[in-house]
């Protein structure tokens, strides 16, 4: 039985790997950018898992091949500034919507629940990828890992999307599949939903008490269905 709470007030969602697959484009700019610096390219898989902390330490990770390490500091600039200017030339060439995103998407909305993107991704990317996906109208705000002094696994951009909507962040959903969205809840106070069908893996994430989320789903309807039976209650 999933856990509930009263008043589901908004849903915040990640971007990469929870609303779509931009696996394809990350890692096509990840071995542009080697390639430009005279570098080998990277198997797919192995970027996939340097994603979810935002490109600054993306660059640094595929620069150095290693999920800790450090580029110089000229080199970083150099293959930042290439990546940057690459993929935005790139954002969804190969990159889509899981199945069933914006159907659920469409579901919530239809409730009359603000929608939200929490994101580590740079804000102007992160909203040019949900323009391009036909997404962006979805959501009432955007945050990138830029937007605020602090990104997830911090607190802060959920605490900060609670204000502006001016509701308790008790009362919001965050959506998503790695740790970071999960540590993220957690510290803010409010229900974490997991992705199976993500970059991160639930099944790990899930026997760790200080990342297991409090709901799991295979697709975004069923958040809708799970909140269906409140929305009805509260209709009587």
């Amino acid at each position: 039985m999933n856990p509930t709470i009263d008043h589901v007030q908004a849903v915040a969602f990640d971007l990469d790997g929870t609303l779509c697959d931009s696996i394809p484009d990350l890692a096509a700019s990840a071995n542009a950018m080697r390639g430009h610096l005279g570098l080998p390219p990277l198997p797919r898989d192995t970027v996939e898992s340097y994603v979810g902390d935002g490109i600054g330490i993306l660059v640094h990770r595929v620069l150095t091949d290693r999920r800790d390490g450090q580029a110089e500091a000229a080199l970083w600039e150099q293959g930042f500034t290439f990546f940057v200017h690459y993929y935005r030339e790139h954002l969804s060439d190969f990159t889509c919507a899981y199945p069933e995103t914006e159907t659920g998407l469409g579901l919530l909305k239809s409730l009359g629940i603000p929608l939200v993107v929490i994101t580590n991704k740079n804000e102007i990317l992160a909203v040019e990828l949900l323009k391009q996906l036909g997404l962006a109208d979805y959501f009432s705000l955007i945050l990138g890992g830029d937007s605020l002094p602090e990104k997830k696994p911090s607190a802060l951009p959920l605490k900060h999307a609670a204000e502006v909507l001016n509701i308790d962040v008790a009362n919001m959903l965050m959506v998503g599949d790695s740790h970071n969205d999960i540590l993220a809840a957690k510290a803010a106070g409010c229900l974490s939903v997991g992705v199976t069908f993500g970059y991160g893996d639930m099944t790990e994430l899930s026997q760790n008490p200080a990342t297991k989320p409090d709901w799991l789903i295979g697709s975004l309807p069923e958040i809708y269905e799970n909140l269906q039976p409140q929305k009805e209650n509260d209709d009587e």
